[in-house]
């Protein structure tokens, strides 16, 4: 199985396997001797039962299994409460020691970390792989070696009584414990698989399609959007009740086995302890009734067997991340040094799709922005302009070819990028602390006149000065006490302390009314005059001031030249022209 495999190389999961060897070991005894318990419970009270049905020749005959059935009778939650409380005090130290390591290889590598994953997938996944980690355990590590130990157990203690008896039992208990099992992971864990990539596309897409609603709106397709979308969750529930169905299946086929099991004990008993009232017939009852508690042992385990599909890729992932993390760490190092100006952007035969996916978002792109250069990147939702974006900066990693920043690929920069290419999101944060603070962040060592200078270019220098605090008046969480145009006013501010040659504006604007989203564009323009600018957007508001737009669809390139070339010698940029005066493209 692929999941041994993993564990091979594993060193995650298997460190804590030594170091917390004493508290598993206990874990896996108290749960053997609480079947045990549970078994011998029944065994005595069986034979007690049939025992005091006929005269006993001595009392010892029945005080002592009465004195055995209290025994196992108080052991059995005795035993299970003490083996729950180590199991989970066991799994609980590990999950939280692997959760400290999962924040110290992500908090190095955050930057990353959504090359790997969308946003969608990362609800489905990754945030679920420390609890799936959990679950191997609870569910699935600890019943199959509690129920080996009592198949063995079995086997043995009936071969003292009858050898052919100990191999049928041998033959009938394989049949719970490996048949069933492996029938699982063969038949649902294909169709497990289909589910987990069904639950992350749904992820990803209502991710996806929420922070894009206002596309779906504007363009009149929001019921295409939702029948679609119950389409799909139709046919996510179509396989969830297929694996259902299985289940049900498989556990009436573990059921017929036990009842085998059971008659088959009832048989040999009777012929192996011949004889009627007070004799070896009492017997018969112990032995049969010592089977029915084990079945809280065997039965789950086709289940627990089955879900190592599930556990197998967060094992797999876990893994993956330290690894990643050493190459890029690596790949900073050796592009350390710095670059001089000019500074020029190359993309050559660009393609980009998530690790966790199969859909290609940038498809074989060549593009070149000049130092100095304004471009505008225009496209629906969906077509790919934030991630070339992110891939322009060096927060993603092509899958295939180059996006380089004066002949260094720029993902290779690492946190060293943000000396030369800003960003100005669609929502700019700011932090609850003072005015100061929050442009501060640009340039630490930026004086008061700076910060004054600064407001006065971005146009808020008079707004500043109105309020009782001036540069140490507190700014409410998220920046709520300024509007959203003065909030992108704000971030401006920010970019032009840091004095940064490339600014990526990734659809600041888009929230706002057409009168502020024109006067935002415009300081925009002013204030970064001789820096590359690199707009993305779905408004062809202002694009006169661009030198250059671009337009992508389904991650290729389908338009480009100038704003002037394109109205006068393009019938589709002049019917988006057109189009745009009412919403979106």
């Amino acid at each position: 199985m692929r999941i041994f495999k993993i564990f091979r190389t594993d060193s995650w999961v298997k460190p804590f396997l030594g170091k917390y060897r004493k508290s598993l070991f206990w874990a896996l005894a108290l749960g053997f001797i609480t079947f045990f318990c549970a078994g011998a419970l029944m065994f005595n009270s069986g034979y007690l039962i049939s025992r005091s049905a006929s005269l006993p020749e001595n009392i010892l005959l029945v005080y002592v299994p009465i004195v055995l059935t209290r025994a196992f009778g108080i052991g059995r939650p005795v035993f299970k409460y003490l083996e729950r409380l180590t199991s989970h005090n066991w799994v609980l130290k590990l999950t939280s020691e692997l959760r400290l390591k999962l924040y110290n290889v992500l908090e190095k590598d955050a930057v990353f970390f959504k090359n790997d994953y969308q946003t969608g997938n990362i609800l489905g996944l990754l945030s679920e792989d420390i609890n799936h980690i959990q679950n191997l355990y609870l569910r699935t590590v600890f019943p199959t070696v509690i129920a080996w130990l009592l198949y063995i157990f079995i086997v043995i203690g009936l071969g003292y009584f009858s050898l052919w008896f100990a191999l049928v039992m041998l033959l009938l208990f394989a049949v719970l414990i490996i048949l069933l099992p492996i029938w699982s992971i063969i038949i649902n864990g294909a169709r497990q698989e289909q589910q987990k990539q069904m639950r992350n596309i749904l992820y990803t897409e209502l991710t996806d399609n929420v922070l894009g609603i206002s596309d779906w709106i504007f363009s009149q397709r929001s019921l295409e959007y939702a029948d679609r979308h119950i389409l799909f969750e139709q046919k996510f529930q179509e396989v969830t009740q297929t694996i259902r169905d299985f289940d049900h299946k498989r556990n009436f086929l573990a059921q017929l086995v036990f009842c085998v099991i059971a008659i088959a004990l009832l048989i040999w008993t009777s012929q192996y302890f011949p004889g009627s009232h007070g004799g070896q017939a009492n017997w018969i009852a112990a032995f049969v009734l010592a089977i029915f508690p084990l079945i809280d042992a065997f039965a789950p385990l086709s289940d627990a067997a089955q879900e190592t599909n599930i556990y197998q890729d967060s094992l797999s992932r876990l893994n993956h991340l330290q690894d990643k993390q050493a190459k890029r760490k690596l790949d900073t190092e050796k592009n350390a040094e710095e670059v001089t100006a000019p500074y020029s952007v190359e993309i050559k035969h660009l393609k980009f799709k998530y690790t966790d996916s199969s859909k290609v978002l940038i498809k074989n792109l060549d593009l070149e922005i000049t130092g100095g250069e304004k471009i505008a990147i225009l496209g629906k939702s969906g077509s790919g302009k934030s991630t070339l974006a992110n891939l322009i900066r060096g927060d993603l990693i092509p899958t295939e070819g180059t996006v380089c920043l004066n002949q260094k690929e720029t993902y290779k920069f690492g946190d060293e990028i943000s000396n030369y290419i800003g960003v100005i999101h669609q929502a700019p944060y700011l932090f609850n602390t003072s005015i100061r603070n929050n442009l501060s962040i640009g340039n630490e060592s930026a004086s008061e006149q700076n910060l004054w200078d600064v407001l006065e270019r971005v146009g808020l220098k008079k707004l500043v000065l109105k309020l009782p605090d001036k540069l140490d008046t507190l700014v409410d969480e998220a920046g709520l006490r300024f509007s959203g145009g003065e909030r992108h006013r704000l971030a401006l501010a920010r970019i032009l302390l840091k004095d940064v040659p490339i600014i990526i504006l990734d659809e600041p604007t888009v929230s706002l009314d057409p009168l502020t989203e024109q006067e935002v564009i415009e300081t925009f323009v002013k204030e970064l005059q001789g820096k590359t600018l690199i707009w993305i957007t779905h408004h062809l508001q202002g694009l006169a001031l661009m030198d250059q737009v671009v337009f992508l669809e389904n991650g290729r390139l389908q338009i480009s030249g100038s704003p002037q070339e394109l109205a006068q010698n393009n019938k589709h940029y002049r019917k988006l022209l057109a189009i745009d005066q009412g919403g979106s493209i």
